[in-house]
């Protein structure tokens, strides 16, 4: 993402403070928000079945939602994560999007309004297009 992001300004500005808020929002996105969801995830898509993870399940499904608040706190009043769309919020959406079998991020109506924003983009409706071709192909 951030080969890519070099790139594009937009995605990823050249000035100081703006390139650093995106990339700590980058970083945001995959190590504080992603482990928690992809923990949450990982039960619920392959071990839902099996009595260790009906007893994890419940801390694991706390800790998203600690998480979600969190971030649904820090994007008040905001549109976008660092200001404009950039980088940041493609990986953010992204990884909220891994909950879409779950109702988590709907608890969050701020997240729900970001996340459409995200997803709304032309950019992304055409890259999720092309991705998904590849399976119906």
């Amino acid at each position: 993402m951030l080969h890519v992001a070099e790139s594009a300004p937009s995605l990823l500005p050249r000035h100081p403070e703006t390139r650093a808020c995106v990339q700590q929002w980058c970083f945001a996105a995959l190590n504080t928000i992603e482990p928690a969801i992809q923990g949450l995830a990982e039960i619920d898509l392959f071990h839902a079945d099996q009595a260790w993870a009906k007893e994890r399940r419940p801390a694991a499904e706390a800790h998203v939602r600690r998480r979600l608040g969190e971030l649904a706190g820090a994007m008040r009043a905001r549109e976008y994560l660092a200001g404009n769309f950039s980088a940041a919020d493609i990986l953010m959406s992204t990884v909220l999007r891994i909950l879409r079998h779950t109702t988590l991020v709907e608890e969050q109506p701020v997240l729900v309004e970001y996340k459409a924003r995200c997803e709304e983009r032309p950019a992304f409706r055409k890259a999720l297009a092309e991705q998904l071709a590849a399976f119906e192909a």
